[in-house]
């Protein structure tokens, strides 16, 4: 079946669509849900237009890559001819320029996951809510794949209906190699949206279509060549190890392989040693971090933590000992990439696209490396 052969959408809209204002799909995925799902529309972010867009599918047919727990075998209408099925609908009631964010739930957070990866430029963000990413269906998922986007995914820890592997798999991709700003929820429940999600959700679509009015769009994707002035060669190298632990929730911070005390030393010595440095408080972290401000910097807004502090490093307290930083959003793609950092959960979103969690050096050598990523912070805060 190619996409030619789909019926033409069957679309709900949540009042009249404006073609000036940022879109929201919403996707289920099961048959003729879209009067539902359209539903929540008026419980989330105003000032946007929304539609929910029927599966072309019978109901009990699938977007269910996962049905039967069958990971990796798509149903007969295959994800590629539907994707082109709804992006010749998208393109047309959303030509380039137009903000798209997509929410899928369920089965429609396969497609619009599918979707993502596959042209992760052409979204403002998605919401994965109650599924998984469609693995191994022909889609890429490899490493930095979504870097510079914004992604909401909930799930429920007692769901019955997507395979926990999946889910654990979605998790685990999203949060941390996928390069994505992951706003992630995790609640007792099962299959199901609850109130608390429907809220969080809402004002993350806010603030996502705000920061996207105010700042543009921001480069997606994992660059090629990227150079970096402050390290050896211009390079930096494949972190060694597994990525530690890192808590989902604000404050962000590391929870395990923490970095030596006496390196963490080290560490704030250089970043406080720096030129035009002084040092003191973090006016956005935990009690008890150590921030590097620039005082006389000029360099742009989204190269600080904090913009009106000039604060654009700081170093958490001992019993953490990673750091957070911001540098351009091509250098923070290839530092998440190669192991040494992931994005904050609310990059894109409140805060710098390029904010970053840099976790802790436990050697000499991951320190002169860390300590290269700050100089690279610095650097941007100074406009250079």
């Amino acid at each position: 079946m190619s996409a030619s052969t789909f019926a033409a959408p069957v679309v709900a809209w949540h009042g009249p669509d404006d073609p000036a204002t940022p879109l929201v799909v919403l996707l289920h995925g099961r048959g003729s849900h879209e009067r539902e799902i359209i539903g929540l529309a008026g419980h989330l972010a105003p000032g946007a237009s929304y539609a929910a867009v029927r599966a072309p599918i019978a109901e009990g047919g699938g977007y269910a890559w996962f049905a039967n727990r069958g990971i990796g075998r798509p149903v007969a209408e295959s994800l590629a001819e539907t994707m082109a099925w709804f992006r010749t609908w998208l393109d047309d009631v959303a030509p380039a320029g137009r903000p798209v964010v997509l929410a899928g739930f369920s089965g429609g957070a396969a497609f619009a996951g599918g979707l993502l990866l596959d042209d992760p430029a052409r979204f403002a963000g998605a919401a994965i809510l109650y599924g998984t990413l469609p693995f191994d269906a022909g889609v890429p998922t490899d490493t930095g794949r979504l870097a510079g986007v914004p992604v909401f995914v909930a799930q429920g820890d007692q769901d019955q209906v997507i395979p926990s592997e999946l889910l654990a798999r979605t998790w685990s991709y999203l949060l941390t190699d996928s390069g994505a700003a992951p706003y992630a929820r995790r609640h007792p429940g099962g299959h199901g949206i609850t109130t608390g999600t429907v809220d969080e959700l809402g004002a993350w679509i806010s603030e996502r279509l705000a920061y996207v009015a105010r700042h543009g769009a921001t480069p997606v994707g994992l660059p090629r060549d990227v150079a970096w002035p402050t390290l050896p060669g211009g390079t930096l190298p494949q972190r060694a190890g597994a990525r530690p632990s890192v808590s989902w929730t604000i404050p962000q911070q590391q929870e395990s392989d923490n970095a030596p005390a006496e390196l963490q030393e080290a560490l704030f010595a250089r970043m406080s040693a720096l030129p035009g440095v002084e040092s003191g408080p973090s006016q956005i972290s935990v009690p008890g971090a150590r921030a590097v401000l620039a005082p006389d910097a000029t360099g742009p807004e989204e190269a600080f933590l904090v913009p009106s502090a000039r604060e654009f490093a700081h170093l958490h307290p001992a019993y953490d000992g990673s750091l957070h930083l911001v540098l351009p959003v091509d250098l923070a793609a290839d530092a998440v990439a190669k192991g040494w950092a992931q994005v904050h959960m609310l990059a894109g979103i409140r805060l710098s696209p390029g904010f970053v969690l840099v976790y802790g050096p436990r050697t000499e050598a991951e320190l002169e490396v860390v300590a290269g990523l700050v100089e690279a912070s610095h650097q941007f805060a100074l406009g250079g």
